[in-house]
């Protein structure tokens, strides 16, 4: 057993169990959310273009597969999800 200093952890992506109560519509959509928040609205707007409000609406214009799609589209880079 090796004991490592926790700044040397490996940072992956998000793993997401969509089969789970994280798969919930409403949960996607808080971590859409809080992941926007994070980035700040210069970074959406430099690297996408648009505005949390324009995720949201995106998101809601369908169903759930659009949701996903959309999460896929902003997020992809930082987030997996499993079915």
């Amino acid at each position: 057993m090796a004991i490592r200093d926790i700044r040397e952890r490996e940072q992956g992506p998000i793993e997401i169990d969509l089969t789970g109560p994280e798969g919930n519509a409403f949960v996607l959509m808080g971590y859409a959310k809080k992941w926007s928040q994070q980035l700040g609205k210069e970074t959406l707007m430099l690297l996408y273009g648009v505005t949390w409000e324009e995720i949201q609406k995106e998101m809601m214009a369908g169903d759930y597969e659009q949701l996903l799609g959309v999460i896929e589209k902003y997020f992809g880079e930082y987030v997996v999800m499993y079915r």
